[in-house]
């Protein structure tokens, strides 16, 4: 399909401070697609960023037939732009189209047309204070009509917001709540799918921890809230004994891009991974007999975010005394260098634009 492109006449003033940026700055430019049953997706087009128009019936707001996705784009030191894993982003994005009812789209075409979307606000990716782009593609039910089915029109669209700057030395550790109570996701539900209801689910929980001082939840699993699944929206990780585990995926936990990458890192590093249920009080013994070495989240946002301070009940287990751990801040500093381009990559992972 052929892409129109319409470059904005009043481009933003780009910020001189991007600390706060991810989320919140949007660059120029937006991607647009549509869907109906008579053309399927057609009228691919890159317009000036700006608000949609959508009925108060639109089907998305009272059904919630809603998916996105989200990946990353660096800046090397030379001045290039690469994808990260973009192929394994379009894969999933079909996998939640798939699992919530939305007509998939074609990977390959999508993908060039967010690289081509990244050319057209390349000028914001050159900016000197931004060293990655995050990219945000969707789909929505745009059917202005009530009925609780699959809808019969859909907008796929995207956006660009500058990420934050990369830390050399790592970030800081966080303190995450343990939640006892509720669940984010059950097998059979949709856990492993990247759509709006399973975020909007987890903010009664994130809000009564953040009230406590705490930066995130660890969730468990939602039948019998005994086996850890994941951190926030992040996939989680501990240090066991010197092995590296992680929870399998069962049909409840998000299949991480970030995670997939740090499991073959750590593999060649030659550590031992483990992907099997552990217990939350598996690692309240791992913390009492001393063996609980390092913990860590990681997703495309963070990447890895490492953490200081579990909390389960009454139960308080501080870890690594405050500062990043060894393995954690190995897989980080590696998998960052293959993203930025500093080292070679033997994975086969970035693409450039």
């Amino acid at each position: 399909m052929a892409l129109t492109i319409t470059r904005t006449q009043y481009p933003k003033t780009k910020p001189q401070d991007y600390s706060k940026g991810f989320g919140n700055i949007l660059t120029d430019h937006m991607f647009l697609m549509d869907y109906t049953e008579a053309e399927g997706w057609h009228d691919p087009r890159i317009l000036p960023f700006g608000a949609l128009a959508l009925t108060p019936a639109t089907m998305c707001f009272h059904y919630g037939q809603e998916i996105f996705e989200g990946m990353k784009a660096y800046r090397t030191e030379d001045g290039r732009l690469l994808l990260f894993r973009p192929m394994d982003h379009m894969r999933r994005l079909n996998h939640s189209c798939e699992r919530i009812c939305i007509p998939q789209v074609c990977e390959e075409e999508l993908l060039d047309y967010l690289k081509e979307l990244l050319k057209t606000d390349l000028d914001w990716i050159q900016d000197s204070n931004v060293d990655s782009i995050y990219i945000r593609p969707m789909i929505i039910a745009t059917e202005p009509v009530f009925g609780a089915r699959p809808a019969k029109d859909y907008t796929c669209m995207a956006m660009l917001t500058p990420g934050r700057p990369h830390i050399p030395k790592g970030p800081k550790p966080v303190r995450i709540y343990v939640e006892k109570e509720q669940a984010r996701a059950v097998r059979g539900g949709t856990g492993t799918a990247k759509c709006a209801g399973n975020y909007a689910s987890t903010f009664a929980a994130q809000a009564k921890a953040k009230a406590q001082g705490y930066t995130q939840v660890l969730w468990l699993d939602g039948a019998e809230r005994r086996y850890v699944e994941e951190m926030g929206q992040m996939n989680i990780f501990f240090v066991i004994k010197g092995e590296l585990i992680t929870p399998d995926l069962s049909g409840t936990i998000l299949d991480g891009i970030t995670r997939r990458s740090l499991l073959a890192i750590a593999k060649d590093l030659g550590y031992q991974t483990v992907e099997r249920r552990i217990s939350i009080q598996e690692i309240m013994t791992a913390h009492a007999d001393g063996t609980l070495q390092e913990a860590f989240g990681c997703g495309t946002g963070a990447c890895i975010a490492p953490v200081g301070e579990l909390t389960y009940g009454e139960c308080h287990m501080n870890i690594g005394n405050g500062s990043i751990g060894t393995v954690t801040f190995t897989l980080f500093e590696r998998l960052t260098q293959i993203q930025r381009g500093l080292v070679p990559d033997p994975y086969g992972w970035t693409m450039e634009v």
